[in-house]
């Protein structure tokens, strides 16, 4: 294991995790220049499972490009990025309540999908990794979605909820990794980090 690596991420979730996981680790956020939102934007008639991976690569990219313009010293980066689809239709972050709002009607009484890719890259080798998981949400009232969204917790989240929060009261079902609901599965982030050892052994070899 490095002695630390770069978590190109704001979410404070995807930290915590990483601490979970006894992995040291430095922030490597954009800055408000960059416009990372744009790298969100999906393309036309394309599939949750294409879209998630090939957002977290450009996000991989970004991040690489900006260590080394920031003069920061090597060290293994690690990206994720996660959305909710319901059939092939997108639930990114929402723009505002309403939009939290719309979506959380639309997400209400059925069974939905939460994928989150990660990428992980050491120099020249990248190692990438998705992870699917389903969560069905019970009916919900006008009500109850208008309290949930005047909670803030809806905002900056994919699907405008959050599986660790107050969302967990309206869910009936879960399966798949619940760490990977939160953002940042764990399983497979252990895993891509673990080829980090095994890339070293190969060189020194």
């Amino acid at each position: 294991m490095p002695a630390f690596i770069y978590l190109a991420s704001q979410s404070p979730r995807r930290s915590q995790l990483l601490t979970q996981l006894g992995v040291a680790h430095e922030l490597l956020v954009a800055d408000p220049e960059e416009n990372a939102e744009a790298l969100e934007e999906p393309l036309p008639k394309e599939a949750p499972a294409a879209y998630v991976r090939r957002v977290t690569d450009l996000k991989l990219q970004a991040a690489l490009r900006r260590r080394v313009q920031r003069g920061l010293p090597p060290a293994p980066v690690l990206c994720a990025d996660t959305t909710v689809a319901l059939g092939r239709t997108l639930y990114g972050k929402p723009q505002d309540a309403a939009d939290a709002a719309r979506m959380l009607g639309q997400l209400a009484g059925a069974t939905h999908r939460v994928l989150t890719a990660v990428a992980l890259a050491l120099e020249e080798q990248h190692w990438r990794a998705l992870c699917e998981s389903r969560v069905t949400f019970a009916p919900m009232d006008a009500a109850q979605i208008d309290a949930y969204v005047a909670s803030g917790e809806p905002m900056g989240k994919a699907g405008a909820y959050a599986v660790q929060g107050a969302a967990a009261a309206f869910i009936t079902r879960m399966s798949g990794s619940y760490t990977g609901i939160m953002g940042l599965p764990l399983f497979e982030t252990a895993t891509l980090l673990a080829q980090l050892d095994l890339a070293r052994c190969t060189k020194t070899s």
